[in-house]
C-alpha cells in the first residue's frame, strides 16, 4: 500500500482533477451525493473533509456553540422541532387504504418501502398516499392528530 500524498498536495490536486475522479473521491468520504451541486462546491466540501481527516474536526462544544450563534443571529427562523433520529433497521408500520405498509430505516439514511429507496419519510408517505404528507406525522412520530396533513 502506498502512503497518501501530503495534505497540501491532495488539496492542490482537486481543481485539476477530472470530475469522475472527484466523484470517486466523494464516494470514499460520503454516503451519498448531494442533490444539487457544482464543481466549486464539490471541491470545497472535499477539501474540508480531507483537512478534517488529516487535522481533526471541530470539537463538539465548538460545533454546538457555532450552531447556537447561527440560530440567534439568523433572520431565517425555522419552525422545526427536535431532529428525528431513527436507528437503522427500525421498521415503521402504517395501515393505509386497507393495506399495511412497512418502511425500514436503512443504514445510509434512506428509507426502504416495497424494494424502493426514499430520501425521507415524507417521500415514502407520498408514495403510499399519492399526496403530500409530513412523513413523521403520517407514521405517528410527531404530535398532532393521526392522519392530519
Amino acid at each position: 500500500m502506498t502512503p497518501s500524498p501530503p495534505l497540501a498536495a491532495q488539496l492542490a490536486a482537486l481543481p485539476a482533477m477530472p470530475l469522475p475522479h472527484l466523484w470517486a473521491l466523494w464516494g470514499q468520504h460520503f454516503p451519498r451525493r448531494p442533490d444539487r451541486v457544482n464543481r466549486r462546491y464539490l471541491e470545497a466540501r472535499l477539501a474540508y473533509r480531507l483537512q478534517e481527516i488529516a487535522l481533526g474536526g471541530l470539537p463538539p462544544q465548538v460545533k454546538a456553540h457555532l450552531a447556537q450563534c447561527g440560530e440567534q443571529r439568523s433572520k431565517i427562523k425555522v419552525g422545526r422541532g427536535p431532529e428525528l433520529r431513527l436507528m437503522p433497521g427500525t421498521t415503521l408500520i402504517r395501515e393505509w387504504d386497507r393495506r399495511e405498509y412497512r418502511v425500514t430505516v436503512l443504514a445510509d439514511g434512506f428509507y426502504g418501502l416495497d424494494g424502493k429507496r426514499y430520501k425521507s419519510l415524507s417521500a415514502a408517505a407520498r408514495a403510499i398516499t399519492g399526496t403530500q404528507w409530513n412523513g413523521p406525522r403520517f407514521f405517528g412520530l410527531r404530535d398532532g392528530k393521526e392522519g392530519a396533513r
